[in-house]
């Protein structure tokens, strides 16, 4: 049985408040995007996640996602230990891990605090802040838990099919894209759209955002390895790789396609870079870094123009 690792306790906490530091960045990323009447209700749609998840999450997600499966289908967990952690010590350990059930339990919470928020981007000038705010509550109860069980619990359906996802590739970028997706098909137009530009209120404010998102995003893959070791230094090396080579990529495109980048190209590249190499961060080489980053890069902006074509109001992403 291992013991308590301060080095790895070290690195989890500090990784813990890099991914908490990506909600305010993400919601800058999203606010300068906006019009300038909207700026301050698109920044509490990502910050307001922090309070709804953030109780809903340790009082029963974490039990659900977390927890012993329950009728080994992996379907979903249970274990009313972890309700609001009543029945767990400071110092018991995550199996396997050096590291304590409540540092385990306040990372993981990060990511089901920005999945939601990752959402956002699509509902943006589209819904009214109550009826957002019951559907993250909805939202992370009802489709983030379960997709976690499957993917990180080890009875999980899909983590017995050895579905490889580092960071949360399918369980926050694949969950949130596809909500936003349905989203921005079944909400109605932004008044104005598409008859009439749209301009953002502040690419300086998308451009900070995307940098804090960039050093956010060291902890939310480095603190995916739970332990300080050679996993978390590949995975911190690749995600700076493919961020670079997603934002590099993006900005040449643009370049060729409208002769001049921008600001909000290389933000919206880089993030896309950060988004590609997630799930794969502690397992490919800082030349597949290179060519995930630059791929995913090309196909985002690939499908943003598409969809501008087709008409689809996704307002952000």
């Amino acid at each position: 049985m291992k013991a308590m690792n301060p080095a790895d306790v070290s690195w989890m906490l500090t990784s813990t408040a890099l991914v908490l530091l990506m909600v305010p960045g993400l919601a800058l990323f999203y606010a300068g995007m906006v019009r300038a009447k909207n700026v301050l209700s698109t920044m509490m749609h990502s910050m307001v996640a922090l309070a709804i998840i953030g109780v809903e999450w340790v009082t029963i997600g974490y039990a659900l996602a977390f927890g012993d499966d329950v009728g080994g289908f992996g379907l979903i967990g249970w274990s009313s230990d972890f309700v609001l952690l009543h029945g767990v010590a400071p110092d018991q350990l995550w199996p396997d891990t050096g590291v304590p059930i409540f540092v385990h339990a306040l990372f993981q919470g990060m990511f089901a605090i920005i999945t939601p928020a990752l959402i956002s981007g699509a509902l943006a000038e589209r819904i009214r802040f109550s009826r957002y705010c019951l559907f993250v509550a909805i939202w992370g109860l009802l489709v983030y838990t379960p997709i976690a069980h499957w993917v990180w619990h080890p009875d999980g359906w899909l983590f017995k099919l050895d579905a490889l996802d580092f960071a949360g590739g399918t369980v926050v970028h694949v969950a949130a894209g596809v909500s936003a997706l349905v989203a921005a098909l079944m909400l109605r137009r932004r008044h104005g759209f598409p008859e009439r530009p749209i301009h953002p209120s502040s690419a300086a404010n998308t451009l900070f955002g995307a940098g804090l998102l960039w050093f956010g995003w060291f902890g939310f893959n480095g603190g995916s390895a739970l332990a300080s070791s050679s996993s978390a230094t590949l995975a911190f090396a690749v995600t700076h790789i493919a961020a670079a080579a997603g934002a590099l990529t993006w900005i040449l495109i643009e370049w060729r396609a409208h002769g001049k980048p921008t600001a909000i190209g290389f933000a919206s590249g880089a993030v896309a870079g950060l988004v590609g190499i997630t799930p794969a961060a502690g397992f490919v080489s800082p030349a597949s870094a290179l060519a995930i980053g630059s791929a995913t890069s090309g196909v985002c902006f690939l499908s943003v123009m598409a969809m501008a074509r087709m008409g689809i109001d996704d307002s952000l992403d």
